[in-house]
């Protein structure tokens, strides 16, 4: 039985136009994110039957295999919810925001600086990657982190709630090789709602996150 599952879009394959086309998101979905979940079961299987025959031998292949896979999965999953087609500008108390945008402002110095560091992470993954503003709970501050492929820089108990996707199959049949454009135009689709619901639950979960002596 499978562990995991693809989730449904939380839209339809047009609603991200113009700064993502309806065949990249199709594509995205259904083919990539699609392979991560069948890669985790996948391999989730392999473990249990390496397990059985005490084959330890593949192991560390398998590992590796099962943690590039669910995070594959677990990324996409919080990316499709991060962009809404009603999305972008900048996160303010009247939109209902203002916990996130304090914060941002008191972990980065203003807006302007998050967006221009997110940015900056997310344009110079090396290869393929992704950008990410992550709650980090033993300081209780935001930062922002660069996971190669689907791991990488990023901090053990750190939990993501904005996520930029810079693997090519995220924008290339658009953008062609201009990483930097697609990153510039994903602020337009930032579904700040979604981001401040997520920071809220990470903050109110501090404690089973990290237990630091």
């Amino acid at each position: 039985m499978a562990v995991y599952t693809l989730p449904e879009l939380p839209y339809d394959y047009a609603a991200l136009e113009p700064v993502i086309n309806p065949q990249i998101v199709e594509l995205h979905h259904d083919k990539h994110h699609a392979a991560y979940v069948k890669g985790a079961n996948d391999t989730l299987e392999q473990l249990a039957e390496a397990r059985d025959k005490e084959a330890w031998g593949s192991v560390n292949g398998l590992e590796k295999s099962l943690a590039f896979h669910l995070s594959g999965h677990i990324l996409h999953s919080i990316y499709w919810h991060n962009m809404s087609g009603d999305g972008g500008g900048e996160p303010l108390a009247a939109d209902g925001v203002g916990e996130l945008a304090d914060a941002i402002a008191e972990s980065f110095g203003s807006y302007a600086g998050f967006k221009a560091q997110l940015t900056k992470a997310a344009a110079t993954t090396q290869g393929s990657g992704w950008g990410v503003l992550a709650y980090e709970p033993l300081s209780g501050r935001l930062i922002v982190e660069q996971v190669y492929d689907h791991q990488g820089n990023v901090g053990q108990g750190s939990t993501p709630i904005l996520v930029f996707d810079a693997w090519e199959h995220a924008f290339y049949l658009q953008y062609k090789n201009q990483k930097v454009d697609f990153i510039d135009a994903m602020w337009a689709v930032v579904n700040w709602q979604d981001v401040a619901r997520r920071y809220a639950a990470a903050k109110s979960r501090a404690d089973v996150l990290l237990l630091a002596p």
